[in-house]
């Protein structure tokens, strides 16, 4: 339902065959999208009263209702409210999250985890605040609103037990009203024939990312949760709640579709010389101590790129999160419209990396056509 941008622009040059199904199964009809804009609404835990309303209106019509969070835990970051400082992970450069069953911080980088603090670690206040919502919040906030409709959690702390995910679905295919809350382990591969209405609570998420490739995971991910509505008799509903409802490819991906969207996207990797239209490649490093993976880039850099002088250099630069579970990582950034100019390039530039004096010190490694950036 979703091709990569990479899978899409083969087609269009005939390397691959572009087979569409144009109708769901079982024949059932495509969801009506509904751009929900939150600017300005008070909000109940990131839920809206118009969507409050429309979980309503759903189960009391005896269907389910699927809300999508893609954050775990009670809540993504626990701030100070005297001084503003935030729980930070120790080994990342990252903020810890709140979770309450069991209470403890946690850091979803580098898995370290400690208890939750008394006071605030800068100034010692006890005004220590949770910060957003994920689904532990989440759920608990439906528990409230609906107190008689069974609310059904699905991520990886609640289905790490054996069986609990099989024990949740049987509840689900009984087809009694309920509300599923759940990440992305829900996005895919499931067929709940009784779910009418789908929630995505942060469309937003990845609208503004570093990576050049946020948009279109968004996107993907939006139609993959949406398909998990109206797929049996009931026709099925998808709100997005946005801070963004006038962003045009937000705006096309409702109207539109994901076809639509991705010739739009694909036009702008063009424009901005991205993939599938230039090639790149990644050297990263990492290192125990803040510089060293950097100046073994610009090291590498200086030493080797007057003799690729056809190949494009960019960096080296911190990667996005620099500090990961404890270590310092930068990256160097290599691409050419050419991939046979780039594969040579880098078979000629391996041996110069490992014969560096600190490439022993250092982990290097080479990624190309990365999936991410980061």
């Amino acid at each position: 339902a979703t091709p990569s941008l990479e899978s899409l622009h083969n087609c269009a040059q005939q390397r691959y065959q572009h087979l569409t199904i144009r109708a769901r199964a079982g024949n059932a009809s495509a969801p009506q999208f509904q751009l929900m804009d939150i600017k300005r609404l008070s909000l109940n835990n990131g839920l809206s009263s118009e969507l409050i309303t429309q979980i309503q209106q759903h189960l009391q019509q005896g269907t389910q209702v699927l809300v999508f969070i893609n954050r775990r835990g009670f809540a993504p970051s626990l701030i100070c409210h005297d001084c503003g400082a935030l729980a930070e992970c120790k080994r990342c450069d990252a903020r810890m999250t709140l979770h309450q069953k069991p209470a403890h911080l946690h850091c979803h980088h580098c898995d370290s985890q400690r208890p939750i603090p008394v006071c605030c670690d800068q100034c010692g206040s006890h005004a220590l605040k949770p910060v957003g919502a994920g689904t532990e919040r989440t759920e608990q906030t439906l528990n409230k609103l609906f107190p008689d409709t069974p609310i059904l959690r699905v991520d990886r702390d609640s289905t790490a037990r054996k069986g609990s995910m099989a024990k949740i679905m049987d509840q689900v295919h009984k087809g009694s009203p309920c509300i599923l809350v759940g990440t992305q382990m829900l996005a895919k591969g499931h067929h709940f024939p009784k779910v009418t209405l789908v929630a995505i609570l942060d469309a937003d998420s990845g609208l503004f990312s570093t990576d050049f490739r946020g948009m279109e995971r968004t996107a993907q991910m939006i139609i993959q949760v949406a398909g998990r509505a109206g797929r049996a008799d009931h026709p099925g509903k998808v709100i997005l709640q946005t801070h963004h409802a006038e962003h045009p490819l937000l705006t096309l991906l409702a109207t539109k579709g994901y076809e639509v969207f991705a010739q739009e996207e694909l036009k702008l990797r063009q424009q901005y010389q991205l993939p599938p239209y230039q090639h790149i490649a990644i050297i990263r490093a990492e290192a125990p101590h803040s510089g060293r993976a950097e100046g073994f880039l610009h090291s590498i850099k200086e030493q080797q790129s007057a003799f690729f002088s056809q190949i494009q250099w960019s960096g080296p630069f911190p990667s996005p999160m620099e500090k990961r579970a404890g270590v310092f990582r930068s990256q160097l950034i290599l691409s050419s419209q050419s991939r046979p100019l780039l594969q040579h390039s880098l078979s000629h530039l391996c041996p110069g990396i490992e014969d560096h004096p600190l490439a022993s010190r250092i982990r290097w490694s080479i990624d190309v056509d990365p999936y991410d950036m980061h």
